[in-house]
């Protein structure tokens, strides 16, 4: 197996593996909010945790999706991670969503969850793709 194919295999899974880790910390989260300050937890589950974990999920996400689709030419992958992010991205910065706890909840869960779903499908694509003479590239 080519190395480029194992990197792009091993990225696709990195990703869905966090993105759903994302979504699991997303929906827990309010129902821990009360037990966070007297387990000191803050630090770890604040705004400047989730912004950066947001923005790291946007640079894999995009690096390897992107990377995908020059691969598959198939669309589906990209366009669940294009929605996905956009939702995570309103949630994390948009005050009227990030302000309020079970609104914010569900919208970081929901835009976790496609992104995840879209490595799921990249890999997938990936993963099925068969060079023969039908072929594009």
């Amino acid at each position: 197996m080519p190395m480029d194919f194992r990197l792009r295999r091993l990225l696709d899974r990195f990703g869905a593996t966090g993105s759903m880790i994302c979504a699991v910390h997303c929906a827990l989260t309010p129902l821990l909010l009360a037990a966070i300050p007297s387990l000191g937890l803050s630090r770890w589950l604040g705004d400047g945790f989730e912004r950066g974990f947001v923005v790291f999920v946007t640079v894999l996400g995009l690096f390897s999706l992107l990377w995908g689709y020059r691969r598959h030419r198939a669309f589906r992958a990209l366009s669940l991670l294009l929605v996905g992010l956009a939702i995570l991205w309103a949630g994390a910065y948009y005050p009227p969503l990030h302000h309020q706890v079970i609104v914010h909840a569900i919208v970081m869960t929901l835009g976790g969850t496609l992104v995840g779903l879209a490595h799921v499908v990249n890999l997938r694509l990936n993963h099925w793709h068969v060079h023969d003479a039908s072929c594009a590239h």
